[in-house]
């Protein structure tokens, strides 16, 4: 039985390694969706209904709560994205014209 060649090129010395790029730490902060102002309001009342439940299945049943909501049920939470992301649209602004 002939052996299977085993020999494969190593990744690292073909690959050019890339750096990632040094964030800004005064550039604004990138706005929430709805529904991570969902999230951030139901997390809590779910962990609590649910205490056995892990941080994926938390995730898991919010995602689950989302999507059964209505449209009226879901606009506070898009008026607060909208709001927020005319507040990091704002900051951008001004971000970019100071720099």
């Amino acid at each position: 039985m002939a052996k299977a060649d085993t020999k494969t090129k190593s990744s690292t010395s073909t690959q050019k390694r890339t750096t990632k790029a040094k964030k800004d730490p005064d550039a604004p902060k990138r706005p929430l969706s709805a529904y991570m102002f969902f999230s951030q309001d139901q997390r809590e009342r779910v962990k609590n209904a649910n205490p056995e439940a892990g941080f994926g299945e938390v995730g898991r049943l919010l995602g689950a709560k989302w999507k059964e909501m209505s449209e009226a049920e879901k606009k506070p939470y898009n008026d607060m994205a909208n709001r927020d992301k005319a507040r990091a649209e704002a900051e951008k602004a001004a971000y970019n014209k100071r720099r």
